[in-house]
């Protein structure tokens, strides 16, 4: 039977940005789902201040859904169309950057449910809690307090993490696009900022959440290296893969690469299809 792969966003990310990659998988001859995590999509939070005019002092104080949110919450979501995709045939689990952090509960927690992870440029903590990554040399070139020109809000007062990502302010741009899509035009850049949704959640796991061997470890997984991501460089994406083989020496990943930045395969996904459908060609044989 066919595998139905399972697509988990990033951070501030939705459903909405796997559509173009969900039509080339669909063309393949492919069964895919593409998941809303809690507090995402149309469950998202867009107050009336990040509507143009912009109230920027509104802006950073009203509430939003996604406060109180948990790592457990989003797992416990993703078991459940984890669960249900399983009634079909095989389950290839999809997840781009924070999403790996989501998957890989899921899979410590479910490893039944699953017959291939993949990660792309994705997090997959072994050694650390995500936070502590980045006091890591391997982060040493993510400039995070340019990234940080569009935050909007205290998240301690918030209770959530909030993004203008409606900014017009040309350093801010200019950060996030080296930082997310420096190989695509501005308008690609753009248009993708608009499916973006400002806020998400504070909860990105702790050392409880961490791959485990006896489950995580069991299922056989791929990482998907992003060859020119700026945000999770490549240093990073290769210390993720060394501890998690390192962690399952009996069942180490498979890798593979595409060129391009963090958002790259997802705004030019046939690469990425093609490379799903491998993987796909592998779980049935």
């Amino acid at each position: 039977m066919r595998p139905t792969f399972v697509l988990v966003h990033g951070a501030f990310a939705n459903s909405f940005s796997f559509a173009p990659l969900q039509a080339e998988l669909g063309l393949l001859g492919h069964r895919s789902v593409a998941v809303d995590l809690p507090g995402h999509g149309f469950a998202a939070t867009y107050v009336r201040a990040y509507q143009a005019p912009q109230d920027l002092a509104g802006l950073a104080t009203a509430p939003g859904s996604i406060k109180g949110v948990t790592l457990a919450d989003n797992a416990a979501h993703l078991i459940g169309i984890l669960e249900r995709a399983k009634e079909n045939g095989p389950v290839i689990l999809v997840s781009h950057s924070r999403g790996g952090v989501t998957a890989t509960a899921a899979a410590n927690a479910r490893p039944d449910l699953i017959d291939r992870l993949v990660y792309v440029a994705s997090w997959c903590p072994v050694e650390l809690d995500v936070a502590g990554y980045y006091a890591e040399p391997e982060m040493a070139t993510v400039d995070v307090a340019s990234l940080g020109l569009a935050a909007a809000g205290n998240p301690a007062e918030l209770g959530l993490l909030r993004v203008n990502f409606r900014t017009a302010d040309p350093d801010a741009l200019a950060a996030l696009k080296a930082a997310f899509l420096a190989d695509g035009t501005d308008e690609e850049f753009l248009t993708f900022l608009n499916t973006f949704q400002p806020d998400e959640n504070l909860d990105a796991g702790t050392s409880a959440d961490r791959a485990r061997a006896a489950t995580w470890g069991s299922i056989p997984k791929t990482f998907v290296r992003l060859a020119d991501d700026a945000s999770m460089p490549l240093a990073l994406q290769d210390r993720l893969i060394r501890e998690g083989n390192a962690l399952t020496p009996e069942n180490p990943y498979d890798v593979r690469t595409l060129e391009g930045s963090h958002l790259k395969w997802l705004t030019d996904p046939a690469p990425a299809a093609r490379v799903l459908g491998q993987l796909a060609a592998l779980t049935t044989e």
